[in-house]
């Protein structure tokens, strides 16, 4: 097993309450995501249409978002 994180990248579709979002990734696929600590802390905001990197869940269906571009 592996300790690598499964990064993807995609786009903000979706706003949802608790800062969590929908986030349609490059092959297509849509997941749930949350916003990471670090960013929470910094206060970094993300609005739909956003590009951002996520760390996915090893089954591929929820993921933390690390990074916006």
């Amino acid at each position: 097993m592996s300790d690598q994180k499964l990064k993807e990248e995609g786009i903000v579709i979706d706003a949802l309450p608790d800062t969590k979002f929908k986030v349609k990734l490059n092959d297509g696929r849509e997941v749930l995501a949350y916003l990471a600590g670090k960013m929470r802390m910094n206060h970094i905001k993300v609005i739909i249409g956003d590009k951002v990197t996520l760390e996915l869940s090893p089954d591929g269906t929820k993921g933390r978002i690390i990074y916006r571009r």
